[in-house]
């Protein structure tokens, strides 16, 4: 695998384009995604409870297993608004399909932004004539279109050879707050010009999404939005990727790449976040119990709060490890810190070790910080990401609707 630069249209046969369509003030706020031919469709989903309607019309349109094209907004999340939300994520579809020549269950449509507010229907529409006239190769005006809070714009693109033939995947992604595990408010387009069925694309995304997007945490909230769409339409010319084989393993290293490059990008332009936290734990008894323990230190407010003032308080994150609800033995425990500054033990098999105040502050000053611990339980590992807490992300909660 090889990363290179390129975008969400880097990968053949596929346009792109990002315009402002007065959803926001000035911003672009307006993506479009499209495909020249039918490409394999995977999606994945908020678990939360209370979804917006291009969620659940997002989650109809999967069924078919098949899509050209996604519209996206920005600026107005299309939460909440009831039987007409909906109607509208329709109308946006199928004025998009016209537009393109395609069938409108063949469109996907995703909202991020503000929660209860109706989508201005009229802008949307002069928004996608605008969006199909400036349709090209350079997808970085898509990828800055679907930013809210966010303050970068988040892309990656690899390539890897398959059966001689080079396929790229390539993805953008939003989120800087409203993020936590179980989809962290996020948005994730995939395009790939890799031959794959949709029951394969959709096991692999639904595996990979575990140990990515669901191990990330900026603020313990749940988005109504969060949505990570793939698109695969298999004009590089290689075989068709089976489950097992070589050309499976090589994608799906490719594909976790993506997918784990993008969640850290999310993290690290998290609302007011100062330092990024990559949390290891390592011997673990079960999967499962190593995944429940990474997150619960990375989405716990008093472990984010003691990084933002590179306090070594390690009491802090023995805390969110004993109410994760995952088994480990506390008397086995090993804990560390580390950055570009240096590296630390703060504990061992469960009891206090002195060790240099002075340095642990010189290590937790650095940007990123790395924390590891190390149960000797079992053989399981999980990592989690996630940033401190500071001031700046509830002045930018306080009048995120102004």
């Amino acid at each position: 695998m090889n990363v290179i630069e390129g975008n969400i249209a880097s990968p053949a046969g596929f346009r792109a384009s990002g315009i402002h369509a007065g959803l926001k003030k000035s911003r672009k706020d307006m993506a479009l995604i499209v495909s020249e031919c039918p490409a394999a469709s995977a999606a994945a989903f908020t678990t939360n409870r209370v979804k917006a309607a291009p969620v659940l019309y997002d989650m109809k349109i999967l069924e078919k297993g098949c899509a050209r094209a996604v519209v996206v907004n920005s600026g107005n999340a299309n939460a909440c608004t009831g039987e007409q939300g909906y109607k509208d994520c329709e109308e946006t579809a199928s004025y998009a399909a016209s537009a393109l020549g395609i069938a409108s269950d063949e469109v996907f449509v995703s909202s991020t932004g503000v929660i209860g507010q109706m989508l201005d229907m009229t802008r949307i529409k002069k928004g996608i004539d605008s969006l199909v006239s400036a349709l090209g190769k350079d997808g970085e005006a898509a990828a800055e279109a679907i930013l809210t809070t966010d303050t970068v714009k988040k892309e990656v693109c690899v390539s890897v050879n398959l059966d001689g033939k080079e396929v790229r995947i390539a993805g953008m992604a939003k989120g800087s707050g409203m993020i936590h595990p179980n989809m962290a408010t996020m948005l994730c387009f995939i395009t790939s010009d890799a031959a794959i069925s949709h029951d394969v694309l959709q096991e692999l995304l639904g595996t990979t999404v575990e140990d990515t997007f669901n191990m990330i945490s900026v603020d313990g909230d749940t988005s109504t939005n969060d949505t990570v769409i793939v698109l695969a339409n298999g004009m590089a010319g290689n075989k068709m990727i089976e489950k097992g084989s070589d050309s499976y393993i090589a994608f799906s290293k490719a594909f976790d790449y993506v997918l784990r490059e993008l969640a850290k990008k999310i993290v690290k332009d998290g609302e007011g976040a100062d330092r990024f936290i990559e949390m290891k734990v390592e011997g673990a008894a079960g999967q499962n119990d190593a995944r429940a323990l990474a997150r619960s230190v990375v989405s716990s407010s008093l472990v984010k709060a003691a990084f933002f003032g590179s306090d070594a308080n390690w009491g802090r994150i023995l805390c969110a490890m004993g109410y994760s609800g995952a088994s480990f033995s506390l008397d086995k425990v090993d804990l560390f810190y580390s950055s570009a500054a240096g590296s630390i033990q703060v504990l061992k098999s469960g009891s206090p070790i002195v060790f240099d105040e002075d340095e642990a502050k010189k290590i937790l000053l650095e940007k990123e910080i790395y924390v590891r611990a190390v149960l000797h339980d079992g053989s399981a590992c999980a990592t989690a990401w996630g940033c401190d807490l500071t001031y700046d992300y509830v002045r930018i909660n306080g009048d995120y609707r102004s």
